[in-house]
């Protein structure tokens, strides 16, 4: 990956995109995007252990992380704005009573669908869950409520398929979509695996309409594959009936300059957020995806789970080496621990939700 090619890309577009930044999903003038971490003794919202179904990769207290600070902060957005505190009952009986919700994406979308399940079933313990994953799809519902919180697992968003030259990304074709219709909250979130390369990439050649390509700029090539799906949902999607989110860009925490810490190699020993303006600034998949949604006609809404900024800030909040990759101790600056930050996600979910 050619990161000059990203700060220079980065830098042209944050001054077209400044003014419109401030501009999405944003109501009543109240930015709860922008604020701090704040400690509060009344965090984590649950306990993991009373989570039977969470994932050993992001349960890191099982897996002896030995600190447990990073569970007791809270995002506290700037003066003057109300922030609802999650309530599991009321989002199950008010909001997703006889509706379905769907995160589509990654392994991202993964760790906030897995906080969900867990802040749902948590704060109802009682109630009857069941849980059926079949190929890429998981549901978990609620029988008693009609309600499912569903995870299509879909890197790219965009298409990949075998042809006779191999395996191709699609950058202009969403088929796989159909899974998607008639969902009454979709939540989209594509980023990490942009960066594979080697090994780690499942592809062999990008494609758009009949031209080939055996690379290309990473970041060109996830703005064309976004604006393909901006073109889905406006199709597809009536956006007067079903929700439609974007997560917004999951940040890792992999180089300590990033934070202004250079002699830190990645997330590891971290165990407080960062309290200052972050140092690495605007992050530059991020331009692309206010770009992508700002050129969506006005009638169709997204709204973007502006979750990056406040993310980044959040440098204590991986597994690192309590991830549960076993004796290996492998190193995860990329996902999250649960409980932790995409709980915080779910409440700003729940917060745009209770706006509709």
């Amino acid at each position: 990956m050619d990161v000059g090619s990203f700060a220079i890309r980065a830098a042209l577009l944050v001054v077209s995109l400044a003014v419109h930044h401030r501009g999405i999903a944003r109501g009543g003038g109240c930015d709860l995007y922008k604020g701090i971490w704040v400690r509060d003794e009344a965090y984590p919202l649950y306990d993991a252990s009373r989570c039977p179904f969470i994932e050993k990769e992001f349960d890191c207290l099982k897996n002896r992380r030995p600190d447990r600070d990073y569970l007791k902060y809270r995002w506290q957005p700037k003066a003057g704005c109300k922030f609802p505190r999650f309530d599991g009952g009321h989002f199950l009986a008010q909001i997703l009573k006889g509706k379905s919700i769907m995160f589509v994406g990654d392994s991202l979308s993964l760790n906030q669908w897995q906080s969900l399940t867990c802040m749902l079933h948590v704060a109802l313990p009682q109630a009857n869950y069941s849980l059926v994953r079949t190929g890429e799809l998981s549901t978990f519902s609620f029988p008693g409520y009609g309600a499912k919180v569903m995870f299509s697992r879909n890197a790219f968003l965009v298409d990949m398929v075998s042809t006779s030259h191999g395996v191709a990304l699609m950058l202009d074709s969403i088929k796989g979509g159909d899974l998607w219709k008639g969902i009454d909250v979709l939540v989209f979130n594509t980023w990490h695996w942009w960066l594979h390369t080697g090994r780690k990439q499942p592809w062999k050649f990008i494609q758009v309409g009949n031209a080939r390509y055996q690379d290309m700029d990473r970041l060109v090539a996830y703005e064309k594959a976004l604006t393909t799906w901006a073109k889905w949902v406006e199709t597809n999607v009536d956006t007067a009936k079903t929700r439609v989110f974007f997560q917004g860009i999951s940040p890792d925490h992999m180089n300590g300059s990033d934070w202004g810490e250079p002699n830190a190699r990645n997330c590891e020993g971290q165990k407080d957020p960062f309290f200052k303006t972050y140092p690495a600034g605007h992050h530059p998949a991020q331009i692309v995806v206010e770009k992508a949604i700002g050129a969506m006609p006005k009638p169709v809404a997204v709204h973007l789970l502006d979750v990056t900024a406040l993310s980044q800030l959040r440098k204590d909040g991986h597994p690192s080496v309590y991830g549960g990759h076993g004796e290996h101790r492998a190193m995860d600056c990329t996902h999250w621990c649960l409980a932790g930050v995409p709980d915080t996600w779910n409440e700003l979910l729940y917060a745009a939700l209770l706006r509709s």
